[in-house]
Parts: C-alpha cells; sequence; structure tokens
C-alpha cells in the first residue's frame, strides 16, 4: 500500500521487514513490489539497499498511455528512474516490471518502452491483459490474443531481458515463472541473456499450470 502520508512514504517499513525476514532466514528470496517513492533517490535507495532480492516497481503502460491510465501524480520518467536508480545502488539486484496491455497502445508504443526498459537496466518484464475491475473503471481497448502475447515474449527476449513472462493471465508475479526467478537469483552478478534452453523449458511449465 502507499503511504503517500508519511515523510518517508513507507520505504522505511518496507526495509524493516525486509531486514527482518532476511535475519530470519538468511536463505529467504525477497521481491518487493515498490511505489516510485515520488521519485525521491534516497528512498528508493533505501529499499533497494535492504538486502532484498528482487526490486519490482511497475509502469502499467506505454508512455502515450500514461495520463490516462495512472494516476496524475505517477509518471513514466519517474518510474524508469526508480528502476534505474535501484539498479545503481545494488548492481545486482534483480528489476523488474510489469506492463498491462489492451488499454489502446500501438505496436510502436511497445517496442520504444522495452528499449527504455533495458536502457534503464532493467533485467525483467511481464506482459499482461488489462481487464476492467467495474464499471467505473476505464474500458477495455482491445483484449490481445495470446499469438500477440507470444510475439512480445520473443521480441523482448531479443532486446536481452533476462526473463520475460507474457500472456493474456500473466501479472507482475506470476506462478511458475518465480520458480525460474530463483535460478537467476541464485547466479546472481551474470551477464547476458537466460539461455533459449531454459526460457523454452519454462514456457513449458508455465503452460502447464
Amino acid at each position: 500500500m502507499d503511504r503517500d502520508d508519511l515523510e518517508d512514504q513507507g520505504s522505511e517499513h518496507f526495509a524493516q521487514t525486509v531486514r527482518g525476514l532476511k535475519t530470519r532466514k538468511p536463505s529467504l528470496l525477497v521481491e518487493c513490489l515498490t511505489p516510485d517513492f515520488r521519485g525521491q533517490a534516497n528512498l528508493i535507495e533505501r529499499v533497494a539497499t535492504s538486502g532484498l532480492d528482487v526490486y519490482a516497481h511497475n509502469l502499467e503502460t506505454v508512455e502515450r498511455m500514461q495520463r490516462r491510465v495512472r494516476d496524475h501524480r505517477a509518471g513514466y520518467s519517474q518510474s524508469l528512474f526508480v528502476l534505474e536508480h535501484a539498479k545503481k545502488c545494488v548492481p545486482t539486484l534483480l528489476t523488474k516490471t510489469s506492463l498491462m496491455l489492451g488499454v489502446g497502445e500501438r505496436p510502436e508504443d511497445i517496442r520504444a518502452t522495452l528499449r527504455d526498459l533495458r536502457t534503464a537496466g532493467v533485467d525483467v518484464v511481464t506482459f499482461g491483459q488489462y481487464l476492467r475491475p467495474t464499471k467505473r473503471h476505464m474500458p477495455v481497448k482491445e483484449f490481445v490474443t495470446p499469438a500477440q502475447f507470444q510475439e512480445w515474449q520473443v521480441e523482448a527476449e531479443g532486446l536481452g531481458f533476462k526473463y520475460v513472462a507474457s500472456g493474456p493471465l500473466v501479472r507482475s508475479s506470476y506462478k511458475a515463472g518465480e520458480f525460474f526467478l530463483k535460478g537467476l537469483l541464485k547466479k546472481q552478478g551474470q551477464e547476458g541473456t537466460i539461455p533459449a534452453e531454459g526460457q523454452q523449458q519454462e514456457q513449458q511449465r508455465v503452460g502447464q499450470m
């Protein structure tokens, strides 16, 4: 939950929780899905250096659709900065984000976003279908086909992301994908993309879930 009412926006609570978990069980792998902390570098650093393994912050959508999809206080550049700064603080940290498709984005928007994410050093990206929670929320613009999701997976992998999950039901934390990330974390600091064989094995596991 965002804590914009607090001076530190809840960053110390994140950090204390991670430290407590790691103290009790050092082998535990911890991922935090964080707010943008209004782009305040010291608050991002507080969480990034707390001992967690995966720093997740969701970009949600492409730059052109930000004002329509997200709270006006959030922003594309600000979210990119969060992910980039977390990686700069701890280079071995895995950084992760999620995009919801079907809100009116165009293929060229998605490609530009993927390039920006790689420039920011983001390791993991997931794609999922936007679903309208209630009639008070914005309507679905498009239902993206499974074939299109597969195409985005292949394209993102080609750009060098260490792990990609892409499908209509995918969310930022996704089933079998978490098991695959454990393997990445055990090889902390290894550069380059995941071998194609590993990606194919994981895709098979996801398909069986």
